[in-house]
């Protein structure tokens, strides 16, 4: 737990984190539970999405915060793919106990360098309209990506995490254009609430592990997760 701060706020930061899976207060850095804490104050006070993008070095870092829904990452990876941008790193922390939100950071990148402050703006407000069902993101990416293509050489794999103590999908596909939004429209698809991810992107594959809930934010039994692992890799290689 972070030291210097007052008691009173580390209260707070105890009782705010009780909300997230065990492993939350263990692994993640007292700095990361602190800007998470102060983006659900701006929730409470704005009652709107929390939508930043600001230049982190040569890449652009995303910072979103929300209540929770299986649609949010369909929305935001759709809106990404749209405007062409590459993605270098995620990671996102979800509570599994109200009020249930979600804080992700993303780092992006166009032609390899970060986005201008004009290209910034725009995505953030797509994003937007996406949440509000202003932004038609499979029109959009219609253009760009033929979606009715599948992925190629996708493996994934069901477990339940013993240290983490949540369902997990593990998701591995060659890389190539749409990816990440066609992996989040297939866990939408199954009324997935993801809650924790890490990515790794090694010599032209990529791999995603995402613990997740199941529908009505429930832990998924074993048996089901391996039919969820085996109906979404059938949706990604479906063309």
């Amino acid at each position: 737990m972070a030291s210097g701060l007052k008691t009173s706020t580390l209260e707070l930061l105890k009782r705010f984190n009780r909300a997230f899976p065990q492993f939350y207060e263990q692994f993640v850095s007292s700095e990361i539970q602190l800007q998470n804490l102060r983006l659900a104050y701006r929730l409470y006070k704005t009652r709107r999405a929390v939508i930043e993008l600001k230049p982190e070095g040569s890449k652009s870092a995303l910072h979103f915060a929300y209540r929770n829904q299986s649609f949010l990452l369909s929305d935001i990876f759709g809106v990404l793919a749209a405007y062409g941008l590459t993605i270098h790193g995620l990671s996102l922390y979800g509570q599994i106990r109200p009020p249930m939100l979600v804080f992700i950071k993303l780092l992006v990148s166009r032609g390899s360098k970060a986005l201008t402050e004009k290209t910034a703006e725009n995505v953030c407000r797509a994003i937007r309209e996406a949440l509000g069902g202003r932004f038609e993101v499979e029109e959009m990416l219609a253009v760009e990506f033929n979606l009715d293509t599948g992925l190629e050489q996708v493996q994934t794999e069901f477990y339940v995490d013993p240290v983490f103590h949540l369902p997990a999908l593990v998701i591995e596909a060659d890389n190539q254009p749409g990816l990440f939004y066609k992996v989040m429209y297939a866990i939408w698809q199954e009324d997935l609430l993801v809650v924790n991810a890490n990515l790794l992107v090694w010599r032209g594959r990529t791999r995603l592990i995402l613990y997740l809930l199941g529908p009505n934010e429930s832990l998924i039994p074993e048996y089901l997760g391996h039919k969820i692992a085996e109906g979404v890799r059938q949706r990604l290689l479906d063309k």
